[in-house]
């Protein structure tokens, strides 16, 4: 009797290489180094990402094209907020510098985790210390309500 190949299914420990990208590239890409580990299930992934992979046979490759806003939600324009100098400080390191673009980590209120924000645009130096009196951050998902393309590995599942 032939053994079963292993699908991956809710709560499965799995290990794979993976690939998310938008319309500007890739956002992340684990096929050039070491594989992932996670449990499905556990929000390590987007729950539209998740849905994909079940029912993969260990050792299947693939590509899905996920629509625009369901892999990371739509973009909310609530999640765009102007972070004052002062609180940077206070959260960080004081001679730290900002550029659009740069994506910098927050801890979280517990002291637990971390989450993060892409730097979109600077206040001005009123103050004239050469820093901005302010900092606009973008807490939304790079990805969200962009089409995205999730290539996956499913290199074990357990």
């Amino acid at each position: 009797m032939a053994a079963t190949v292993p699908r991956v299914q809710p709560g499965s420990f799995l290990t794979l290489h993976y690939r998310l990208a938008g319309p500007g590239g890739d956002i992340i890409n684990t096929f050039e180094g070491k594989p992932s580990t996670l449990t499905l299930g556990n929000g390590e992934l987007s729950p539209a990402v998740e849905e994909r992979l079940l029912g993969l046979e260990e050792g299947a490759r693939t590509q899905f094209d996920i629509p625009a806003g369901e892999a990371f939600g739509e973009r909310n324009p609530d999640m765009l907020q102007w972070v004052a100098r002062k609180l940077l400080v206070q959260m960080g390191d004081p001679h730290q510098t900002y550029a659009p673009g740069e994506v910098v980590k927050f801890p979280t209120p517990d002291g637990l985790g971390e989450y993060a924000g892409a730097v979109r645009q600077l206040a001005a130096d009123d103050d004239g210390d050469g820093q901005p009196d302010a900092v606009l951050f973008d807490f939304n998902h790079p990805l969200a309500g962009q089409p995205v393309t999730f290539e996956v590995q499913v290199i074990g599942v357990l």
